[in-house]
């Protein structure tokens, strides 16, 4: 009996929430368009629940066409209500104290009580109530989907308590830049809450206001001040940084927290009392700590936030954070084939987090789930998503900061979006139904389709046991989860999904929007093929030309890029516009064939492992190199490139053409000097041209410089080009310790 009146209850729960037809037990709000509810306030309300009211109104309006009055706490009387907020009617239930922004959603038999705890907690409530009960849904930076029905119902004696797992929530995609999405998903954003955010050394010291005068207050390294991080044993950094707060918290009252963070960089200062403290510490965190400290100590009311990222991410050895410091750890080192918990790499992070675990209670963690160098890259982390967020929040970490592609379209944008930040609220929702409903809501029809696709990525990188990099490029994945075989299993579902979603233009262009990574990956990897099948060449005669197809396909994925809210391809990189027009560099560019084409390399020193492109053989598969280091540039990091190219038979040779690549932010130059020579037995090498090369001066712009060199009438079976690296990264790129130059060669051409 006890299971037959268990069932009846669910079936009528059920009933109540669709709210078709009424049930017994329900309150009835609104009955064929007409309401006898009235929204009643506290008489000295709060902007949060004088809004939450405003907004309960506008949606119970916009679902049945009825209109709730609002009316303060003195003016009601006895007739049915909803009381919003920390009315006197609510003290009844003498519910418990919230937790933070937590909500209660509460019912008698007639009345309705949404009541919150600090900050937005009761407009949470509205929107959870609208969302759970009333069948609204927030998909995106979109208007919300608002049923329409002339009957509302509502459960009697409901009693729903919710707080969220952490106190700080912000997912980092282009939906989160819109309020309504923010506050109908319980979110933070990072410049609503921080007077000042991020690296914020030289936001507080800039060097253009300081280092002129007071060189000391910046970084010694090697013996000389630059302006790579600040010098925190300084008393003069201290006294402008405190009179900067003073300023600042008096301009800014409301700020929650405050950052005092290093540079993204290395060059950290080595000055005596620098090296001292932190030599006690054991690394660069321990001047970072007791400087915070000291901040922390001068304002003891206000909160501060500090990163604990690369050279600052492990705890110090003796100095604890202060009760109103918050630590923000960096993940940035792992990769996310695997949740953080199990995967190799984030070993470095899980100690790291326990160990600052044993300092503070106050921790935050900055996490990563895009591919910065590849927006729009297949990017499928999905099913990590929860497993991430249940790890941190069983961890005791406050807050997640979990950086997507901030305001530009992404590879899945708006479900990373919606998925998270449900995640972020309550860690152990089930995430199968949040994406089904998410699904079949975005992209109606076409939602199992787009579902079953992200199951084949995950289940193809898994199989694959592919490495998913923040800083990959789908180009390297060429022969696993995104080989031209895989691509075409995904092209299959996507188009099921748009023959789903025919006949609704909304459905239709968010499907070609989902579509966009795969057609990124084919486009970028047929730079890669060139030549080879699947390559953007075919050919003709004895030499190759641009396919046909290519230039209308390339400005088709611009223009949907464009529609789609693509901004930026990847972090601080290219717009669509500027994609466009590298590509037709490339097609207006004549394929030139050369005695080396397809000859074999060898090289004296290796390839860099993580930008592989085609090893040796970059140098001679026909393929030129443009700005990104990534595709068809032969990468030797840190030692010369000595590259042998045998031409299979004496033959007679009159130049030798390459091109290097000079790319200072990613520590790339040109080389010191460079040197070809020639020989027919492999043996005895000639020298036959040598150029020396000017020491770079401090220049971040990536250039492509090519380099030619007439040779005398002579005949060669063997080339050997030698490209010197530079000993050391110039002082102005600011390097980290132990880092070092590489030199990038992309295709030696001999006639």
């Amino acid at each position: 009996m006890f299971r037959m009146m268990q069932t009846l209850l669910i079936l009528m729960t059920l009933l109540t929430v669709k709210g078709c037809t009424s049930p017994p037990g329900a309150i009835h709000l609104v009955t064929n368009g007409v309401s006898k509810y009235q929204i009643v306030l506290p008489d000295e309300a709060t902007k949060n629940e004088t809004r939450a009211a405003t907004v309960l109104q506008e949606y119970i309006k916009r679902i049945s066409g009825a209109s709730l009055p609002v009316i303060k706490e003195s003016a009601y009387r006895s007739t049915p209500a909803i009381f919003v907020g920390g009315t006197e009617h609510t003290e009844k239930f003498n519910v418990v104290k919230l937790k933070t922004e937590g909500f209660h959603l509460l019912s008698d038999d007639q009345h309705i009580y949404i009541r919150g705890g600090t900050g937005k907690g009761v407009l949470y409530g509205v929107y959870t109530l609208l969302e759970d009960y009333l069948d609204c849904r927030k998909y995106a930076n979109i208007p919300v989907v608002v049923p329409s029905r002339k009957n509302i119902d509502l459960p009697m004696h409901l009693h729903s308590k919710q707080e969220p797992a952490f106190l700080y929530r912000e997912t980092y995609y282009p939906a989160a830049f819109d309020n309504e999405y923010l506050e109908w998903h319980k979110l933070h954003r990072f410049e609503d809450l921080w007077g000042i955010w991020g690296h914020s050394f030289f936001k507080i010291v800039p060097p253009s206001t300081y280092f002129a005068a007071h060189p000391e207050y910046y970084a010694q390294v090697n013996g000389k001040r630059q302006a790579t991080q600040l010098c925190l044993s300084n008393e003069g950094v201290f006294k402008v940084m405190t009179e900067y707060f003073r300023k600042a918290i008096s301009d800014n009252p409301d700020a929650m927290y405050w950052s005092v963070a290093a540079e993204d960089g290395a060059g950290f200062c080595t000055c005596d009392q620098c090296s001292k403290i932190n030599a006690e510490e054991g690394g660069p965190t321990g001047t970072l700590i007791r400087f915070i400290n000291r901040i922390a100590a001068t304002f003891p009311d206000r909160q501060f936030t500090t990163l604990a990222y690369t050279y600052t991410a492990h705890p110090p050895q003796k100095t604890k954070p202060a009760s109103n410091v918050y630590i923000m750890l960096s993940s940035i080192d792992a990769y996310r084939q695997e949740p953080l918990s199990t995967i190799a790499s984030a070993a470095g992070f899980r100690r790291d987090l326990d160990g600052w675990g044993a300092l503070t209670e106050n921790l935050f963690v900055w996490d990563y789930t895009t591919q910065f160098t590849n927006y729009l890259a297949p990017f499928p982390d999905y099913d990590n998503l929860q497993a991430n967020l249940q790890y941190l929040a069983a961890h005791k970490v406050k807050g997640v900061f979990s950086q997507g592609s901030a305001d530009t379209y992404s590879d899945m944008a708006a479900y990373n979006c919606y998925l998270q930040a449900k995640l972020l609220w309550n860690p152990g929702i089930t995430a199968t139904a949040v994406t089904a409903d998410f699904m079949n809501g975005y992209y109606g029809k076409a939602g199992t389709f787009i579902n079953q696709y992200l199951q084949a990525l995950t289940t193809a990188l898994h199989t694959t046991k592919a490495r998913l990099d923040i800083y990959g490029n789908p180009v390297n994945n060429y022969k696993d989860f995104l080989s031209p075989q895989a691509i075409d299993q995904y092209s299959t579902l996507l188009d099921r999904a748009e023959k789903a979603a025919e006949g609704n233009s909304v459905w239709i262009e968010r499907v070609y929007n989902a579509r966009l990574p795969l057609e990124y990956t084919v486009l970028q990897q047929s730079k890669f093929f060139g030549t080879e099948k699947s390559g953007y060449l075919v050919p003709e005669g004895n030499g190759y030309i641009v396919n046909a197809r290519w230039p209308e396909r390339v400005k088709k994925f611009a223009a949907q890029c464009k529609k789609a809210g693509v901004k930026e391809l990847s972090e601080g990189g290219q717009s669509p516009d500027a994609y466009q027009q590298d590509w037709d560099v490339i097609f207006a560019r004549k394929w030139v064939n050369s005695l080396a084409f397809r000859a074999k390399v060898t090289l004296v020193n290796p390839w860099a492992e993580d930008f592989p492109a085609k090893k040796e053989q970059t140098l001679t598969d026909g393929l030129e190199g443009g700005k990104d280091f990534s595709i068809n540039w032969l990468f030797i990091y840190g030692k010369d490139m000595i590259a042998t190219i045998d031409l299979g038979q004496a033959k007679a040779v009159s130049s030798v053409e390459m091109n290097f690549l000079n790319d200072p932010r990613h520590y790339i130059f040109n080389p010191a000097e460079i040197m070809v020579e020639t020989s027919v037995d492999g043996v005895n090498f000639s020298l036959a041209g040598k150029q020396q090369i000017a020491a770079p001066e401090e220049d971040y712009h990536v250039s492509v410089n090519h380099f030619q060199f007439k040779l005398p009438a002579l005949s060669a079976r063997y080339v050997r080009v030698s490209g010197r690296c530079l000993n050391a990264v110039p002082g102005w790129r600011g390097a980290p310790e132990g880092k070092k130059a590489a030199v990038c060669c992309d295709e030696v051409y001999v006639q």
